[in-house]
């Protein structure tokens, strides 16, 4: 009679704990958008529309998604070149979105809506807020990629384990999500 051993399908501490902290950041970002909803209702809010750069923003983070992806891709399929330009383009197109956001906010400045300070309204306010910590957080995932990077290079390297880059890219499609939400809150429900 044999007997039959089953597998329970775990997933790995470290995927645990990064759901945990992207449960936390929903979380955090849940709760300004509903402060944001709450503040709207006020008197002295101030409507204006977001500049076209943050559109083309949009864009560039939804192609670092794809090229976050083709490097998951190349790195199961152990071709290291391939993966590295792939996190390398990932990394310089999470850059280039935060440049994007920055001329954003310059271009609301030049529009003579203060961000922040005795000139600002709570309308601004929010929308730094909120789109400054997720600017952060993309910051933390541009220096993950950089830091997967060059994990890469060292002789060390097992091309075996992919959990390093499954995290990244777990963590990169997160906030790729999580601007999408922002972006289309920001622009049409808020």
């Amino acid at each position: 009679m044999a007997t039959e051993v089953k597998t329970k399908n775990k997933i790995h501490p470290q995927k645990m704990y990064l759901y945990v902290g992207l449960g936390s950041i929903v979380m955090m970002f849940a709760g300004l958008t509903s402060a944001y909803i709450v503040k709207k209702s006020q008197s002295n809010w101030l409507d204006f529309e977001l500049p076209k750069v943050f559109f083309i923003a949009t864009v560039v983070i939804l192609l670092s998604s794809f090229t976050m992806q083709m490097a998951v891709k190349k790195a199961k399929e152990g071709l290291q070149n391939p993966y590295r330009g792939f996190l390398t383009v990932t990394a310089i197109l999470g850059v280039a979105f935060m440049t994007l956001q920055y001329q954003g906010f310059m271009a609301l400045q030049a529009n003579n809506i203060a961000l922040t300070g005795a000139r600002s309204n709570s309308a601004a306010s929010f929308l730094f807020v909120i789109t400054f910590l997720h600017l952060l957080h993309v910051l933390g995932g541009v220096i993950a990629l950089f830091g997967v990077r060059f994990k890469s290079l060292s002789a060390k390297n097992n091309t075996e384990n992919t959990l390093p880059v499954e995290l990244v890219s777990t963590y990169w499609h997160f906030v790729d999500i999580l601007w999408i939400y922002l972006f289309v809150f920001l622009q049409w429900i808020g």
